[in-house]
C-alpha cells in the first residue's frame, strides 16, 4: 500500500461510494469510530477503525511470542469501549504492511487470547495506559475492503447462534488448543441443575 488515505478516510469514501448511511463519530472520544444499519431491525453495528502503520519494535515488548508481523497493539480501553456497544460492535484494522484488512467482532476480542500490560505514560502528570498485544490472525483477514463489510453481515446473520445455540467454546485462534475437560455430562447432571436452581 503506497500514499494511503489515512483508514478513516478510506472508510468514509467507501461508504459514500456505496450509498449506505452512516455516522461519523471518528472525532468523539466517548463513541465508535463509524456506525450504520437499520435500528429497528438490531442491524445497527458500530465499530472502531485502527492501522499499523509500521512495524514494532520487539525490545519495546519483550513479554510477548507474537511474531512481529502478526503483533497488533491496542489500548485497553478502546476495547472496553467496543464492548460497551455490543453484541453489534467491533474493530477493523489496516494492516499497511501487508495490505490487508483484518475484522474483529466483540466476541473475537472477549475471547481471543491476548496479554495485557500497563505502559508507563507522561504527559501532564505520570501514569499508565493499558494495552493489549494481540495476534491478528486471530481476526478475519481480507484483501479487500468489501469483504469486511461482508463479514459484518455475516457475523450479524450468526449472532443467535454465537449468542444462545453454541455450546462449545466458540472461535478458532492461531496457538489455542482446547482440551476437554470434567466428566461427561448427562440427563441426570440437568435435572439436578434444575431442581436445585429452580
Amino acid at each position: 500500500m503506497n500514499k494511503l488515505l489515512p483508514f478513516e478516510q478510506e472508510i468514509k469514501a467507501y461508504f459514500i461510494l456505496h450509498k449506505i448511511a452512516f455516522q461519523d463519530n471518528s472525532d468523539s472520544f466517548r463513541k465508535l469510530d463509524f456506525s450504520f444499519g437499520d435500528k429497528a431491525a438490531k442491524r445497527h453495528f458500530s465499530f472502531d477503525v485502527k492501522e499499523k502503520r509500521q512495524p514494532y519494535t520487539k525490545a519495546n515488548w519483550p513479554d510477548t511470542k507474537i511474531p512481529e508481523p502478526h503483533l497488533f497493539i491496542m489500548d485497553d480501553l478502546a476495547a472496553r469501549k467496543i464492548l460497551a456497544y455490543s453484541p453489534n460492535s467491533g474493530l477493523v484494522v489496516r494492516d499497511n504492511m501487508s495490505g490487508c484488512y483484518v475484522f474483529f467482532s466483540v466476541v473475537d476480542l472477549f475471547l481471543m487470547p491476548k496479554k495485557r500490560v500497563n505502559r508507563e505514560i507522561r504527559k501532564h502528570v505520570q501514569g499508565m495506559k493499558g494495552k493489549w498485544m494481540t495476534d491478528l490472525r486471530h481476526g478475519r483477514r481480507f484483501e479487500k475492503l468489501a469483504d469486511v463489510f461482508k463479514e459484518i453481515e455475516i457475523y450479524l446473520n450468526s449472532r443467535e447462534d454465537i449468542f444462545v445455540r453454541i455450546l462449545e467454546c466458540y472461535g478458532d485462534y492461531t496457538g489455542e488448543e482446547i482440551p476437554k475437560g470434567g466428566i461427561t455430562r448427562r440427563p441426570e447432571h440437568w435435572s439436578t441443575d434444575v431442581k436445585e436452581t429452580r
